[in-house]
């Protein structure tokens, strides 16, 4: 019952702002009905937040020298098998600066093996989760038992507080959005992942206020958003809300209160992509949530695919020194050699996918 007042008064408060703010600042923004025309031609859309086995995080995923297109389309492979079309891609800064044409080629090369099959990503800018030190090069080990242990913020703590480096920021949104600005073969551009993360909170509003505007400076084809995910932030969730097209947020509730929280932003009139779910030990599961999100028309972005080097099989704060499997997978749906961790949850997404 807490966190539902929680989304209530913050929707309060957004409502307030919206009351407030200037037309100019409003003037990008998609109107609704065109929010809703977009999302109407796009079958209910199913998926997860994907990196490739065989990456630890993004720079290992989208470096030149770890780059894995081979695995990239088995594992979408196995994503079109079971009726996924959407996927949530991180990117980073770092790989883009080491080698922006490059980068740029290879999110292209990214984008040819998800339209082979029929696959749209949302792409992720920046991330204020987990480690604090991004450096190019070789990527750490995992680390034994450990979920997403060598997983890098974008662009860093504190780097993400220094203004000083916004220029090279912004050069770097803008170029990859101008790139790929009218590519049909994108979803949506999710501008950052849960702001206000690792201690940050109130903070990060001035990064995530500036991606905003080099997003809108673009102006791309696609719609603009970012995800909220602590109802108590309300300053950031009510910004978020308040410039995206598209509401997306982050939900590992069970059902009843994953459910309240649906019905509370469906009063923004947006359509609405739930883009991380699915947390086995906390009762979000595909079995009782998924469910939902369909009958509700909203997008089911689960967080985790294939079992592999960010070890997000283990729990967020449940290490396993051994290494050893959980009693239960916190995510992920297959194993790294395409078995699926379980048959009934492949038969139920396909059924939803098909519905």
């Amino acid at each position: 019952m807490k966190s539902i007042q929680t989304v209530f008064r913050f929707l309060v408060v957004a409502f307030l702002i919206l009351s407030n703010i200037s037309l100019n600042a409003q003037g990008k923004v998609w109107s609704i009905e065109k929010a809703n025309a977009w999302y109407a031609n796009h079958k209910w859309l199913s998926g997860a937040d994907y990196i490739p086995a065989t990456a630890i995080n993004q720079l290992e995923m989208w470096q030149a020298e770890t780059f894995d297109p081979a695995t990239i389309d088995k594992e979408l492979g196995w994503a079109e098998n079971i009726g996924f079309n959407a996927m949530r891609v991180f990117l980073h800064s770092v790989a883009w600066k080491a080698d922006p044409a490059g980068f740029k080629k290879r999110v292209d090369q990214f984008l040819s093996i998800c339209a082979k099959h029929k696959i749209e990503p949302m792409f992720v800018f920046f991330d204020d989760c987990w480690n604090k030190e991004p450096k190019a090069g070789k990527q750490p080990e995992p680390k034994t038992g450990i979920h997403n242990s060598g997983w890098m913020q974008d662009p860093g703590q504190p780097a993400s507080n220094n203004t000083a480096i916004y220029p090279e920021l912004e050069k770097y949104v803008k170029d990859v959005m101008t790139r790929f600005a009218h590519d049909k073969r994108i979803l949506l551009w999710d501008l950052y992942n849960e702001p206000g993360n690792s201690g940050k909170k109130d903070s990060s509003i001035t990064l995530l206020k500036k991606v905003f505007e080099w997003a809108r400076a673009v102006n791309p084809d696609q719609p603009i958003s970012a995800g909220m995910w602590d109802w108590s932030f309300e300053k950031l969730n009510s910004f978020q809300a308040l410039n995206s097209d598209i509401i997306t947020y982050h939900d590992y509730d069970e059902p009843e209160p994953h459910l309240r929280v649906i019905q509370l932003l469906k009063m923004f009139g947006r359509p609405m992509i739930c883009t991380e779910y699915m947390a086995r030990i906390r009762n979000s599961r595909f079995s009782n949530v998924m469910p939902v999100l369909k009958k509700e028309n909203v997008g089911a972005i689960n967080w985790g695919f294939v079992s592999g080097k960010t070890n997000t099989i283990y729990a967020w704060d449940t290490p396993m020194k051994d290494g050893g499997q959980p009693k239960e997978w916190f995510h992920d749906i297959f194993f790294a050699d395409g078995k699926p961790y379980k048959q009934e949850e492949i038969e139920l997404i396909k059924k939803l996918a098909k519905q």
